[in-house]
């Protein structure tokens, strides 16, 4: 029996569906931030129409696993 994903993972099946673009697509376009403000980061992706939400829990595990900020 699989772990039900909680924390801001739990939010990638909704982004993925939303927006039409994998979270791997995802995070190759933050890293170009890399080393950025999480609310930089954050900014990058509302202006590309994701809601703050998912822009938050995206580079919450952008910056946990990818940044090294």
């Amino acid at each position: 029996m699989s772990e039900k994903v909680q924390g801001p993972k739990s939010y990638f099946p909704s982004i993925e569906a939303k927006y039409g673009r994998t979270i791997d697509e995802w995070i190759e376009d933050l890293r170009p931030l890399a080393g950025r403000k999480h609310m930089d980061q954050v900014a990058h992706l509302k202006e590309q129409g994701m809601g703050h939400g998912h822009a938050n829990a995206l580079v919450h595990v952008f910056r946990a696993e990818h940044d090294g900020a």
